[in-house]
């Protein structure tokens, strides 16, 4: 991690133009972003998004995939991807801190998961002030489409986070938990690998 990742995830208030514009490589970032998006549905395109992927971000483990668009505050350069994550269109990182996806992960449309926030002083807003907290997604975690995670969250391993949800707090493994504010509703169960869709019988409607 370099010195200015270091302030950028301490949780300490800092300047955040000052501190961008030190980072020699920030454009850069954005511009492999941009490639990505421009890319398009070719052999050779999808071959350019690997590649992308590899070079941008913190991590992005085997068969892990982003439909473009998406976007993020520093390209997805501080972004952690595990092994088999799927992330479908118009995702939105704000990866001023470490935001880590486990194996995996699914993660619907218009998503925003933030690392980042502002003091609530009118002052230090006005002086440019901003502050962090990474963001840890679990293993195996479905986040269905219009989600918004806030900076510090960690969402364990399982859980499913119902559509629209603002996550304003830790959510445990194996349950899910949706609203605004996000409230656990339930635990998964055995149950759920016998039925689906409200009591349909799993092994009397699977394609295999």
């Amino acid at each position: 991690m370099t010195e200015i990742e270091k302030i950028m995830n301490s949780g300490k208030l800092y300047k955040v133009m000052d501190l961008t514009s030190k980072d020699p490589h920030y454009y850069k970032y954005l511009q492999k972003m941009e490639a990505y998006n421009s890319a398009g549905y070719t052999d050779e395109g999808e071959q350019m998004k690997r590649s992308i992927l590899q070079e941008l971000f913190a991590e992005a483990g085997e068969n892990s995939y982003i439909q473009a668009p998406y976007y993020a505050m520093w390209g997805g350069r501080h972004v952690h991807l595990g092994k088999n994550v799927y992330i479908n269109f118009n995702c939105t990182f704000i990866d001023d801190a470490q935001i880590f996806i486990g194996d995996d992960t699914m993660i619907a449309p218009n998503v925003t998961i933030v690392a980042a926030s502002h003091p609530i002083s009118p002052a230090l807003r006005q002086e440019g002030y901003g502050c962090n907290q990474p963001v840890h997604i679990g293993k195996n975690v479905w986040i269905c489409s219009n989600v918004t995670i806030l900076p510090g969250i960690h969402i364990g391993d399982g859980s499913v986070i119902g559509a629209g949800s603002v996550v304003t707090k830790d959510i445990p493994s194996n349950v899910i938990a949706f609203g605004n504010p996000i409230k656990i509703h339930r635990k998964i169960t055995p149950d759920d690998d016998i039925y689906y869709d409200h009591g349909r019988l799993i092994s009397e409607n699977i394609i295999d």
